[in-house]
Parts: C-alpha cells; sequence; structure tokens
C-alpha cells in the first residue's frame, strides 16, 4: 500500500486539529458564563450540633488551672510586646519571625520583663507543693503555645533542674550565655534557679534564690560540651580544688571541652582522683556586664528555629571560685580538701545528678501535646471552611473535610493528641507527687513519654502544613514554623531512640528480676505479665474491635511478646560468648519495638482511667470514640502486629476498615473537639477564621 503524499498529512492534520479546535470550543462556553465568587462560610455551618459540652471536655483535657491559663492569656492579648496584628476583623498574637535573631532575643527579653512585673513567675522558685508546681506548669505552658523560644529560655532559668525541688541537668539546653549577645545583665551564672533549688543546700538558697525569681540573676546551665551531649560521663571540663586557695579551679582543657548550647557541670578532681560530674556556680559577667577574667564566650549562630534565645558556648581558662560555689546537696569538698558524700557509690551518686533531668522531659512532653493541638486546630478549622473541587457539574465544590482521605489524614492524629493529652496529664501528676520510690517509674515513663509526644507532635506538625496547602507556608499561619521550632524536640534532653532504649533496659532489668527472683511482676503497668496470655479471637468484628477488652489484650500481647523476645535475644547473644552491652546494640530493633509497645499500652490505661472518671453520657462516648481510634490507629501503623501474629492479615484488614468507619464518625465532632482544647482564637491564625477577608485588598491597604 502505498504512503499518503506530505500534502495529504497536512490535510489529515489540519482536518484533526479543526475538529479538537470545534469540540473545545463547544465544551467550552459554558465556562464563560459568569458564577457567583467564592464566600467565606464559618465552620459551624459544616457542622452539627455539639453532642457534649466543650467546657467540660477541656476542663479533663487541661486538667488543672483553668483560670490562671486564662489569665496569662489575657495578658498576653493585651499587650502590644506579643505583636498584636489584625487579620479578618481579628486580632492575633504570635512572634515577628521576620526578625533578625537580635531583635527576637531583645524581644524575649521585653516579654519575660511584662511577665515578670505581672506577677507571673510569682513563687515559681520560693514556693513549693504540688499545687505551685501544677500552676507552674500550667503557666508555662500558656507561654510556650506563644513562642517556644520564649518557654525554653524561661525553663532554663527558672525551671531547670526544679519545679522547686528537682531539675533537670541539662545534657541538651537550649539556652544562652544570656548575656554575651546584644542585651547585658548585672550577673550571670553557669546556673539557673532551679539547679541551685535542687543542687544547692541553704547557703545557696539564701544568696541567691530569691534575685533568681527576681530576675535580678539571670542564670545559664553549661552541660553540654561540643565533644559530648548525651553522654555526660564524657564531658570534659575538669574542675580542681586547690586547699592552699580555699578555691576550685575550672578549665577547659580542649577544644572539645568547650560548653556547647549553653543552656554547670564538670568533673571533679581532689588529690588527683576524678570523683565524677559536680555542678558549681560560675560567674560569667561582672555587674557592668563584662565577661569575667579567664572567661571566653562566642556564640552558636542562626538556627532553624529558637532564634529568640541566644545559645552561645564558653571556654574556661582556670578561672578560679569560691569552694562555697560547689552545689554540694550531692557531695561536699571541706576547706583542707576531703571529699564527702552520703552516697558511696559512684555510679549511684552520678545517677543522683542525673536523675533531675526528668523535669525537663516533663516540660517538653506537654509543650509538644500543645503544639499539636494549635496545629490540629488551624488545619481542621480551615478545612471545614475550604473548598475544592466539585463531584458533578454545577455542583458546590466539596468542603476539604469531607473529602475521606482528609479525615484520614487529620482525625487520627486528633484522636492520637487527645490520648497524648491524658498522658502528659498524668505524667505532670506523678511527676509533683513524686517519692524516692517513685523515681525511677517516672524516669522510664517520662523517657517513653518524651519520645512518643515529641514524634507525634512532629508528624502532626508536617500533615497539618500540608493539609492546608500553601497557606500552611505562611509564617502568620504558624504551622510551618512551628515545624522549625519545635524540632529540637526530638533530640534535646535525650534523643528519642536513645531514651527508647534506655525504657527498653529498664523493663528488661524488671524482667530479669523477675525471673531470677521468682516472683510476679510488679511496677511499670507490667503486672499483667502475671497472668495468662490474652487470646485474641480469631475473625474480629467492630464490636471487638472498639471493646477495650480487646484493645488492652491486644496492647498487652505485644508488649509480653516483645520483652520475652528481648530478653531470650540479649540471653542468646551473651551466650555466644558476647558482653551484655555488646548484645544490648545488636538488638535494638526489638528495643525501639518494645518501647513504643511500652508507650502505647501505658497511654491506653491512662485514657481507661480518665474515660472511667466520666459519668455516662455524650462526653463519655466521644471519648470512647477517640480511644477506640487512638488504639486502632497504632495498630494500623506498627507493622509488628503483623510481623509478629498477633494480628491475622484479614483481621488487619478488618482494622484498617474500622479506622476509615471511625473517621466518618468523628467528621462532625471535628470542630467541638478542637474547640475543646480552650486555645484563645488570638493563639490561632487567620486561616483558622476568615481567610478571605484576611487575604483580601483591603488587608494590604491597612
Amino acid at each position: 500500500m502505498a504512503s499518503p503524499s506530505p500534502d495529504d498529512q497536512v490535510a489529515r492534520r489540519a482536518q484533526v486539529l479543526a475538529g479538537h479546535l470545534h469540540a473545545f470550543h463547544a465544551s467550552s462556553e459554558p465556562s464563560l458564563s459568569s458564577s457567583p465568587c467564592l464566600q467565606y462560610s464559618p465552620p459551624e455551618l459544616a457542622s452539627p450540633p455539639d453532642e457534649f459540652n466543650f467546657h467540660d471536655m477541656r476542663k479533663i483535657m487541661d486538667g488543672h488551672n483553668l483560670q490562671d491559663r486564662d489569665w496569662l492569656f489575657g495578658l498576653m492579648i493585651q499587650s502590644k510586646l506579643f505583636n498584636p496584628k489584625v487579620a479578618g476583623g481579628r486580632v492575633f498574637v504570635s512572634p515577628d519571625y521576620n526578625q533578625s535573631k537580635e531583635q527576637q532575643r531583645e524581644m524575649t527579653m521585653k516579654r519575660i520583663q511584662y511577665l515578670l512585673d505581672c506577677g507571673v513567675f510569682q513563687g515559681w522558685l520560693t514556693d513549693s507543693g504540688p499545687e505551685a508546681e501544677m500552676r507552674k506548669f500550667a503557666l508555662h505552658e500558656v507561654i510556650g503555645m506563644y513562642d517556644h523560644s520564649l518557654a525554653v529560655k524561661l525553663g532554663v532559668h527558672y525551671f531547670l533542674c526544679d519545679w522547686t525541688r528537682i531539675k533537670a541537668l541539662h545534657k541538651l539546653v537550649w539556652q544562652a550565655v544570656q548575656a554575651p549577645f546584644g542585651v547585658h545583665f548585672p550577673m550571670v551564672e553557669v546556673m539557673g534557679g532551679g539547679a541551685i533549688q535542687f543542687f544547692g543546700t541553704k547557703r545557696h538558697h539564701d544568696k541567691w534564690l530569691r534575685d533568681t525569681e527576681n530576675y535580678a540573676i539571670k542564670g545559664c546551665f553549661a552541660m553540654s560540651e561540643l565533644g559530648h551531649g548525651s553522654n555526660v560521663r564524657g564531658i570534659e571540663t575538669v574542675t580542681t580544688y586547690d586547699s592552699k586557695t580555699g578555691e576550685f579551679v575550672i578549665n577547659s582543657p580542649c577544644e572539645s571541652a568547650q560548653k556547647y548550647w549553653i543552656g554547670g557541670a564538670a568533673n571533679l578532681n581532689i588529690n588527683g582522683r576524678n570523683q565524677g560530674v559536680h555542678a558549681f556556680i560560675a560567674q560569667i559577667r561582672d555587674t557592668d556586664g563584662n565577661i569575667c577574667p579567664n572567661i571566653r564566650v562566642a556564640e552558636c549562630g542562626h538556627k532553624i528555629g529558637l532564634n529568640g534565645v541566644d545559645n552561645g558556648r564558653i571556654w574556661f581558662d582556670n578561672v578560679r571560685i569560691p569552694r562555697e560555689n560547689l552545689l554540694n546537696s550531692v557531695a561536699d569538698v571541706t576547706p583542707d580538701g576531703q571529699y564527702l558524700s552520703a552516697i558511696k557509690d559512684p555510679d549511684q551518686r552520678f545517677a543522683a545528678f542525673l536523675a533531675p533531668l526528668t523535669s525537663g522531659r516533663v516540660t517538653i512532653a506537654v509543650s509538644a501535646v500543645y503544639s499539636s493541638k494549635i496545629s490540629l486546630a488551624i488545619a481542621i478549622r480551615y478545612s471545614l471552611t475550604r473548598r475544592a473541587f466539585s463531584l458533578a457539574p454545577n455542583q458546590p465544590e466539596v468542603l476539604l473535610l469531607d473529602y475521606p482521605s482528609h479525615q484520614r489524614r487529620l482525625l487520627p492524629l486528633l484522636a492520637k493528641t487527645y490520648a497524648l493529652s491524658f498522658a502528659a496529664n498524668y505524667l505532670k501528676m506523678i511527676y509533683v507527687k513524686r517519692t524516692p520510690e517513685s523515681n525511677k517509674t517516672i524516669h522510664v515513663v517520662s523517657s517513653a513519654f518524651k519520645a512518643i509526644i515529641t514524634w507525634h507532635n512532629m508528624r502532626t506538625l508536617q500533615e497539618c502544613r500540608e493539609a492546608c496547602g500553601g497557606q500552611g507556608l505562611k509564617t502568620e499561619n504558624r504551622i510551618g514554623h512551628m515545624k522549625s521550632e519545635y524540632d529540637v524536640q526530638s533530640t534535646f534532653e535525650g534523643d528519642n531512640n536513645v531514651l527508647m532504649q534506655q525504657v527498653s533496659k529498664a523493663l528488661l532489668a524488671e524482667y530479669i528480676a523477675v525471673q531470677k527472683r521468682n516472683r510476679p511482676f510488679k511496677g511499670l503497668g507490667l503486672e499483667h505479665m502475671n497472668r495468662s496470655c490474652p487470646v485474641i479471637p480469631s475473625q474480629l468484628t467492630s464490636s471487638n474491635l472498639r471493646s477495650s477488652q480487646f484493645q488492652t489484650d491486644i496492647f498487652c500481647l505485644r508488649e509480653r511478646d516483645l520483652l520475652t523476645r528481648f530478653a531470650a535475644e540479649i540471653s542468646q547473644l551473651q551466650t555466644q560468648g558476647q558482653s551484655r552491652e555488646y548484645a544490648l546494640l545488636q538488638s535494638y530493633q526489638l528495643a525501639e519495638d518494645l518501647g513504643r509497645a511500652f508507650s502505647d499500652r501505658t497511654i491506653l490505661q491512662i485514657f481507661l482511667d480518665a474515660e472511667a472518671a466520666v459519668s455516662s453520657g455524650p462526653l463519655k462516648n466521644e471519648l470512647s470514640l477517640l480511644r477506640s481510634m487512638y488504639v486502632l490507629m497504632s495498630v494500623e501503623e506498627d507493622v509488628s502486629f503483623l510481623r509478629y501474629g498477633y494480628l491475622s492479615p484479614d483481621n488487619a484488614a478488618g482494622v484498617r476498615k474500622e479506622v476509615t468507619k471511625l473517621c466518618s464518625e468523628l467528621r462532625g465532632h471535628a470542630l467541638a473537639l478542637v474547640s475543646s482544647f480552650g486555645i484563645p482564637d488570638a493563639f490561632l491564625s487567620p486561616i483558622a477564621f476568615d481567610w478571605v477577608d484576611a487575604n483580601a485588598w483591603s488587608s494590604v491597604e491597612r
């Protein structure tokens, strides 16, 4: 068959093209007709009437000191220092992240002075008892909801190693040398007020505590070094006692010993013997703000977030301090150079210094929960007003939250945030009611919760940022920038992965002790190990999946099995001649799985206890839905349920379908659930309200 001529090819192409153009013209005519402009519609119009009282839900969620929280919210909203801006007819407050780091630091200090003048910090170092500590928690949470930099700076000064009795020997503290950069202060010490409260004794309290609470003395905390963060035993700064002068001599013997992220501590040499990590007070600046002799300071530089905190570095060049500046609640040195401590074992003495890290983990976990709440409140409110695409011609566009895929993105995270809020409240409560006997439990639970909650927060921030589309990139809408501000929480006060391994080691120690002593499990919630192994039904129905019995059984089964596997793997490696330390390193995957299993089971039990305290009715029903969503999303996302055979593939598929059903049921309650967070409108962002008006030309003219 002969090929068509070039002229025939051109004619055919022209004919085809004409047909396409004709079709385009015919189909495009309707789109040229006028259509009404998109109008903002409040989220209340897209939500059914509330089935529960969200004020009552807020009482359960915040748990304590609601009036104190609202008082501080008001103080911040009414002050021009907190950068109020009008958008869409509403006032919003948030830091101006377009400022330079020097400007941000200056504003941080001005806000601290304002809060100090308003009496916010009254009693933060000088009052004691659970009520005083819970009030501090509440006020600090509100401050963190406004600005993480402000909260971190106050945390180092007031809370580090206390919540009146215990603070944190900070390993990684995002705190400056305070005075070296930009603003000068009368006196700066390498110790926060809380550290003085916990590690010091009466002579230190009388001399420094009141002035520290009133911010007349401003402190920082210098434990982390360039070469050592999590490995506190390895820090290289050395302090030697000179009995001739009655002074300690602090020295940074090498570059890796420089104090970093100054947010402390040094190895103490007495008569040539290293007595381990101890805490000292060292003056960094004189009363005129000048750096003291034999001390060098430098800035850490610009960071991806927290630029309102002036992080710095310190080198000590044989700096001499009085003997009395050793914070001596754990150990002391006599004038003639004798080392004294009631704790004879060096490991136990080291543990006594590190025990206060717990408080830092508590505050980090709690602040991460509130960060998740802010991002979810903004993203869900936006999804109840923003529309995209029509399902049929001439039909209105669909609300984002009416798409099942969008529900899947946000509502499981909302349910988990509720679960973690209960967990954070529980953590605060066991902390303020701590006893020497409960310290181990607090350490394990705070390590687990700090990791789980901060990981969840970063995931939530990212999902909410994406769920808001391009609007999520604007700093005025908060979510995008909060990712940078809160990213550090995954590593300071302990790298999350390291913390989860600590949790697993603690569980392993309990398991070995039970086996050796032939006694039942007691503590850390492991009592379920004393009972027979739970049996999961071969065919799970919707009723099964939502029952608290199944949910408890599946979490307990996973924890029991993983702990047994972990112990067996460690034992096997040791039998093969490996050291315990090497065996633990090789078993890191099981250790991480076990840490998560312990966390999930503990959080579920806390949720069930909170639910049990609520009378029957709509509120209790809502908590039941949220609890089921939390458990089933956890089961769906953790491959260990399939890997180790806790669920069959069919039952795993059933879990996935149930999560989708729960999303549909929670859709109508989404607005009430985020309203229950009790976050003032001013602490959210323009896209949470009338984002059309907030972006109108009139806003540009203003």
